[in-house]
């Protein structure tokens, strides 16, 4: 029974890894194509994840043959990598939205942004859902704490589709850099959470989910 339940969580992880793959080409092609910052934002940060996701695999991989929850080496550099990332990723999205501001940038539409983020959430929902379901059967807290990481995700989703549809009803321009600049900051936190964690001084502080 756990061994199944290992191979749900295993194939969660990679169904993870492999929609992020794809959300953050398309969303990137688009956001890059439209000229919206904060949908380019979103797919840089799918970009990340997937470093984190490979951490993950290999953390499952771990937990089947051990009950130790301590990372080990190879995780270890997977967060501080996915760490330094999420804070190169900040600093590039400040900078931007900054001169964005400044210059008066707007994108061309956020169409993509809306369809994108809709996507997203209902994905990102169902991911956590099935996370959560597994940890629990499983009472393990680091598949629990992957879940409550995913829901960052679904956070980012719902910044992006707010932005994109304030944009879309209004044309108020600096949306989309005001956007990018939640998007950095919470990129920021999970930069910090991915550091905390590779120290082993605790766990992503977004996974707080009741089951």
């Amino acid at each position: 029974m756990r061994s199944r339940l290992y191979q749900k969580a295993n194939l969660l992880a990679w169904i993870t890894i492999y929609y992020n793959l794809l959300e953050g080409a398309v969303s990137v092609f688009f956001g890059f194509q439209d000229e919206s910052l904060s949908l380019f934002g979103f797919g840089l940060d799918s970009f990340v994840d997937v470093i984190s996701g490979i951490g993950v695999c290999h953390m499952i991989h771990r937990l089947r043959q051990s009950v130790d929850g301590n990372p080990d080496r190879f995780e270890q550099r997977a967060l501080n990598i996915t760490g330094t990332a999420f804070y190169l990723l900040t600093a590039g999205l400040t900078a931007t939205a900054l001169y964005n501001v400044y210059s008066g940038h707007h994108p061309e539409t956020t169409f993509w942004g809306i369809v994108i983020s809709l996507i997203s959430i209902g994905s990102m929902w169902a991911l956590i859902h099935f996370k959560v379901k597994v940890g629990t059967a499983l009472n393990s807290q680091a598949i629990l704490a992957d879940a409550g990481c995913t829901r960052t995700c679904l956070i980012l989703s719902g910044v992006l589709l707010a932005a994109s549809l304030i944009y879309e009803l209004t044309g108020f321009g600096l949306v989309d850099s005001l956007g990018s600049i939640f998007i950095a900051w919470l990129s920021f936190r999970e930069g910090r959470e991915a550091f905390e964690k590779a120290s082993g001084m605790g766990g992503c502080g977004c996974c707080d989910i009741k089951t």
